[in-house]
């Protein structure tokens, strides 16, 4: 299909996934204004988010609810795009932030910020960014043998993973009590009280993050074909792999900075979105709208399961990924991947 001059290859089926995922994440962010303990009925709400109506409607969609549910969706976007290109580079369905260790090493830099700084939320935002990228390029020197190869990329980022959870967990004993009760909530994974601020940054972060990810893109599948063929096709692949890890681990850190860590979105967002369109390949768009809608869902499921009681985020989803990642590792070890 060809618009002006730009061509490019329609999928319908791509197409029907992609429309379907709009749809469920725009349905989420409609309940999610309407539905509390003060209720807002449907066609209140879009005039309410305009600024017209009755006071307490746009004061609860307006100042409460609407940048609550842009955090999450934009949250959810970045950590499905980081997810993505992850398991692209290491070529392995378990290769996400999660389990690599660079939601670990953002965390452990927010706590960081927490109880070593006594930072505020700036401070814990630049913590969660910092962590995550020191530990990407700490995980990629390590892993880094004529390439980085998925299997070497896991087990590093495993290892990694668990010296961080150490340091955490020293941190946090050392801690006053209500600094560690501070960074023991914050751990869990909330969105409980996001505001305009939080909103505003995780959408810069992947307003800028996210075209230097899709930009890359064709490189990215080329590489799945393997280093050698992508080299062959004039991929330089050391540099891709290099700018990939670390504007994926900052993605990730701009998400966690704002809501917490955050379990199993960045792991099950690119497969379930892959397997909903059938695509091959890196599915960097499909990740992110498939991460929006989980966790716009998520939290949507947090603030009404228990009602008037809100659960945390984290919570739900590592409920929903737990038992996902189960599946995943069952199917791996069926088909003798695992």
């Amino acid at each position: 299909m060809r618009v002006g001059g730009i061509a490019f290859a329609w999928r319908p089926r791509i197409a029907a996934a992609y429309g379907a995922l709009l749809a469920v994440t725009v349905a989420a962010l409609a309940v999610s204004l309407m539905a509390g303990d003060y209720e807002i009925p449907l066609p209140g709400v879009l005039p309410a988010v305009l600024g017209h109506g009755e006071r307490l409607d746009v004061y609860f969609a307006q100042g409460v609810r609407l940048p609550r549910a842009l955090v999450a969706i934009g949250a959810g976007a970045a950590l499905g795009i980081a997810g993505a290109v992850f398991q692209s580079l290491s070529r392995n369905p378990l290769g996400s932030p999660d389990i690599i260790g660079f939601t670990g090493g953002a965390a452990t830099g927010a706590v960081a910020a927490i109880l070593v700084f006594g930072g505020g939320t700036v401070a814990v935002s630049t913590g969660a960014v910092l962590g995550g990228i020191a530990t990407a390029a700490l995980v990629y020197l390590l892993a880094l043998k004529k390439g980085v190869q998925g299997y070497r990329l896991i087990l590093v980022g495993i290892g990694a993973n668990a010296m961080l959870l150490a340091v955490r967990d020293y941190l946090i004993t050392r801690a006053e009590l209500t600094d560690a009760i501070t960074a023991q909530v914050w751990m869990i994974g909330s969105l409980n009280g996001r505001g305009w601020g939080e909103a505003a940054a995780v959408a810069i972060g992947v307003a800028v993050l996210a075209p230097v990810i899709l930009a890359l893109g064709p490189r990215l599948r080329l590489m799945e074909m393997g280093d050698q063929t992508a080299s062959a096709l004039g991929v330089p692949v050391q540099a891709t792999q290099v700018t990939a890890l670390l504007v994926a681990s900052a993605l990730t850190g701009a998400a966690i900075a704002v809501c917490g860590p955050i379990g199993f979105v960045a792991l099950a967002a690119p497969q379930l979105a892959r397997r909903l369109a059938r695509a091959n390949g890196t599915t960097l768009v499909g990740g992110a709208l498939m991460g929006a809608a989980l966790l716009a869902t998520a939290d949507l499921v947090a603030q009404r399961a228990m009602a008037p009681s809100q659960l945390p985020v984290g919570a739900v989803t590592a409920v929903i990924g737990g038992a996902y990642l189960i599946w995943l590792l069952y199917r791996e070890w069926r088909s003798g991947r695992a």
